[in-house]
């Protein structure tokens, strides 16, 4: 039985995913911050699934207990980081625009340096992050969440090509979703071009 950690279980992208892949039978690994949330999820699922509370901006203590849950798993076969945060921000308040980039980037690059090392270790495996067509153009009133995007998908571009030079299988996706009906999404919804659920974006996009 193949088996799944998702970073950002608790609500939208990452709570979807955790019930899709449930229901193709995978073993799933729910991580987020707020733990009544993950617990409420585990009892959904089909399958069995295993809840850890982290919070990823806070870097090496999250990857203590990442690395803790890939043990209690008997490892794992795909890595999915969904987790993010963003703030319209137009006055530029510093503690929004370093709270995006704690979770964003050093959240990002710490949860994506556990899958890389892990899956290169076992020669297999899956990582795949969940960015956002904010990677492709700027945004004046949220200059740090589509700049954090940026990072993230050219993080792993790089970590994709840095595999090649490996004798190894492992992959590296990058998605870039478009607008879904998240908490994440704010402002005017009916401006935005394009808007999907939850569980319609993870279907299109993914």
């Amino acid at each position: 039985m193949k088996k799944a950690i998702i970073i950002g279980a608790s609500s939208g992208i990452g709570k979807e995913l955790a019930k899709i892949l449930s229901l193709e039978g995978y073993i799933v690994g729910l991580v987020a911050r707020r733990t009544a949330n993950l617990i409420e999820l585990q009892e959904q699922l089909p399958n069995k699934a295993f809840i850890k509370t982290v919070d990823i901006s806070c870097p090496n203590k999250a990857k203590d207990l990442i690395e803790k849950l890939i043990r209690e798993m008997g490892g794992i076969d795909l890595f999915i980081i969904s987790s993010g945060v963003g703030h319209l921000n137009t006055d530029l308040n510093l503690s929004f625009e370093q709270e995006v980039i704690d979770v964003n980037v050093s959240g990002f690059v710490a949860m994506s340096n556990i899958a890389y090392k892990y899956f290169l270790s076992k020669g297999s495996g899956h990582l795949l992050g969940i960015s956002s067509i904010g990677a492709l153009i700027s945004n004046p009133i949220a200059p740090a969440y589509n700049a954090s995007k940026v990072f993230a998908s050219n993080y792993l571009i790089s970590l994709r090509h840095k595999l090649r030079t490996q004798k190894t299988n492992v992959l590296v996706t990058d998605v870039k979703c478009g607008f879904v009906d998240t908490n994440m999404a704010k402002g005017d919804k009916n401006k935005m071009f394009w808007m999907a659920s939850s569980r319609e974006g993870c279907i299109s996009n993914i």
